[in-house]
């Protein structure tokens, strides 16, 4: 006898891969990353021609701010755009399958035939998945759009804000507790561990290369803060 708790179906089988995942890890990580390298890298400059805390403080918090504030914006309108244009393809396929679905099944016979199915074979599916649902076949395998595809710009600007913010606290909390003398080089050993637990973090959660994320994540880090201290040290006038 079928035990039912052992049943597959094929929308609890594809919750398990990965890729449902890419919206919302790619916004996460991209905000966090950026909030740490982006604020650790502010006030690695501005530590490298202080000699008191405050300046550095200062710059730190309204960095956090700034950045967590551009990081949502940025991603909404860029999500939103993307929407904007998904809805604009999606129009146009509503109005071509009422004005010509000869040409339209056509068109998808011969996306079925590229990949692999015989002529007859093609055409005998896009016949019944017309019939089944044209609009949303067309939009999946014409357009490319699909529940994994489509982002939410509410959501993205969401995720990307409160990572940035996640992110760039921790170097904040290194500056509040570690002394101005050498702040600096205290900020990088400590942004690089913070850059390696993220890194791991999101490897994990997308299976993928936990060497490869932390070697990315952790040179294009070092490169950013040793940049941003450099022009510290040239430009800085002691404060």
């Amino acid at each position: 006898m079928d035990n039912p708790s052992k049943t597959i179906t094929i929308d609890n089988y594809l919750d398990v891969h990965y890729i449902h995942r890419s919206n919302w890890l790619r916004a996460a990580v991209l905000g966090a990353n950026d909030g740490i390298i982006s604020i650790s890298s502010l006030a690695i400059g501005v530590a490298a021609a202080s000699t008191t805390r405050d300046p550095i403080i200062l710059a730190t918090v309204a960095g956090l701010v700034a950045g967590a504030l551009s990081m949502a914006a940025g991603e909404y309108v860029s999500v939103s755009s993307q929407t904007d244009t998904e809805k604009a393809d999606i129009e146009r396929e509503i109005k071509e399958l009422k004005d010509m679905p000869e040409e339209e099944l056509k068109i998808l016979a011969q996306i079925y035939e590229k990949r692999g199915l015989q002529k007859e074979t093609a055409m005998q599916v896009a016949v019944e998945l017309t019939k089944a649902d044209a609009l949303g076949t067309h939009i999946r395998d014409e357009l490319g759009i699909n529940e994994i595809s489509q982002a939410n710009p509410i959501q993205a600007a969401l995720a990307s804000g409160a990572a940035f913010t996640v992110g760039g606290v921790l170097p904040l909390l290194v500056i509040l507790f570690s002394p101005v003398s050498g702040m600096e080089y205290r900020l990088y050993g400590f942004t690089i561990i913070f850059l390696v637990i993220l890194g791991t973090m999101a490897a994990k959660t997308g299976g993928s290369s936990v060497r490869k994320a932390i070697l990315r994540i952790t040179i294009w880090g070092t490169l950013a803060m040793g940049l941003s201290a450099l022009v510290g040290y040239i430009f800085g006038v002691r404060m």
